[in-house]
């Protein structure tokens, strides 16, 4: 159903059963998945979204970037199915780099006033809470949640699972399964409650723990945490992660806490 005071745009492809509320703008290579819907006054353009999707009143999708060096150049948006964008969320089409895109998984929360700058890749499940701010380039995990009013540097990774509070602010990578508080937010334990919930077993979230644990530990640094590590903790997926995420970062990853900040696994278990 598309409202008759809706304005569609000649090259727009829409699904049949999609709605479109009224005095929603849908402007040039958008399309619209089955069973979403458009309510009244968003505006999207140079966008592909997904299936049972809702995007809210005044969302702006697909606009141009933020990036004094584009010109124009053939860039887009692309969203998942079953993401919810609420009201005045901004979601900046890519400028002209990397693969042209700004992408954003399935099943992701965007609340009100989040901000997604240029050719940002947010995996599936990814929460971002009201007027949460990230700048270009950067790319958050698989199920983080990112707290309100919080901002991150362009080219930053928040890894996956990572829980931030709000008002929090980096230009350094966020540790996968960790949460922090602060500007800049270093991590003061796992972020336990997710990791239970996705089924994540107790015994791997213990070695995890202990690997947390050193590479927190200002006894270390991180080249010698990650060889202690390899060498005393039973290894698993978890834990790889972690270490390569380390290992790759360009920015470096924010590591280093009191270790009376640490919250330890084995009281909540």
């Amino acid at each position: 159903m598309i409202h008759s005071t809706a304005v569609i745009d000649e090259t727009a492809q829409i699904a049949e059963d999609a709605i479109i509320g009224p005095n929603v703008v849908i402007g040039k290579n958008t399309t619209i998945g089955s069973g979403t819907r458009i309510i009244a006054n968003a505006y999207i353009e140079y966008a592909n979204i997904g299936k049972n999707c809702t995007i809210s009143p005044f969302a702006t999708i697909g606009t141009e970037p933020q990036d004094l060096g584009y010109k124009n150049e053939p860039t887009k948006v692309e969203i998942g199915d079953n993401v919810i964008i609420k009201e005045n969320v901004t979601v900046h089409r890519g400028a002209a780099c990397g693969d042209f895109t700004t992408h954003i998984g399935n099943k992701c929360l965007l609340m009100a006033g989040v901000h997604v700058a240029h050719n940002c890749v947010l995996e599936d499940e990814v929460i971002m809470a009201n007027l949460a701010t990230i700048g270009g380039h950067v790319h958050v995990g698989f199920g983080a949640f990112i707290g309100g009013m919080s901002v991150f540097h362009q080219n930053v990774r928040i890894g996956e699972m990572a829980i931030i509070s709000g008002f929090s602010a980096s230009r350094q990578d966020i540790l996968p399964f960790s949460k922090g508080d602060g500007r800049p937010p270093i991590p003061s334990g796992l972020n336990v409650v997710a990791m239970r919930r996705r089924g994540i077993d107790k015994e791997v979230r213990l070695h995890t723990n202990e690997a947390f644990k050193l590479l927190i530990s200002p006894e270390y640094n991180t080249t010698q945490a990650i060889e202690k590590i390899q060498k005393e903790i039973p290894t698993n997926s978890l834990i790889e992660k972690m270490i390569e995420f380390i290992r790759s970062s360009k920015r470096g990853v924010l590591l280093k806490s009191h270790k009376k900040g640490h919250h330890d696994l084995t009281s909540e278990d």
